[in-house]
């Protein structure tokens, strides 16, 4: 049975933009390694991607944060790296607008993979809610997150994020 790798939103405005912190960038050629193992071994990758248009100011989001980021059709909006060039025309994209995407979890509802990893940015955020979106729509596939294929701005945060998903029964490896 084969395995799938969700990329979660690793977009320039988290590394290096709006919204980038220091040391997200490191996890690009990780990312990007991880990505060509799945695709050597036969296995998916699918990507999400934080999608906001020019309204993002009078959203619930843009109100409670309001850097303009990951705006539909920016730089700030692409891919980053090495991870943005493993990115195939071929591939599942999920454009979200808000933290989770329901689209992803819908498209997952019936499909049979032994294991899904999810990886990418930013952990405590839109990597946490996005686990729990594979969660419900796959209760009995092994879910995991390779600890050092995420990052938070904040690493008290992160560590937290690491602890809840634990606690909800993914696997969380190298930490």
């Amino acid at each position: 049975m084969k395995k799938l790798l969700i990329v979660v939103d690793y977009q320039k405005d988290f590394v290096d933009g709006a919204l980038g912190f220091p040391g997200a960038e490191r996890l690009d050629s990780l990312i990007a390694q991880r990505i060509a193992d799945y695709r050597a071994a036969g296995d998916d990758v699918a990507f999400t991607y934080d999608t906001h248009g020019s309204d993002y100011a009078h959203t619930q989001e843009g109100r409670k944060l309001p850097p303009a980021h990951c705006l539909f059709g920016t730089p700030g909006w692409e891919l980053y790296g090495e991870t943005g060039a493993a990115h195939l025309p071929g591939d599942p994209v999920f454009r979200k607008p808000t933290f989770p995407s329901l689209e992803l979890a819908e498209w997952l509802k019936g499909r049979s993979y032994a294991q899904v990893e999810l990886c990418g940015l930013v952990s405590h955020i839109c990597v946490l809610t996005n686990a729990v979106m594979v969660k419900a729509a796959l209760p009995e596939t092994e879910i995991l997150v390779d600890a050092r294929l995420t990052a938070s701005y904040d690493p008290a945060l992160h560590e937290k994020a690491l602890d809840v998903l634990e606690g909800i029964q993914i696997t969380v490896t190298h930490r």
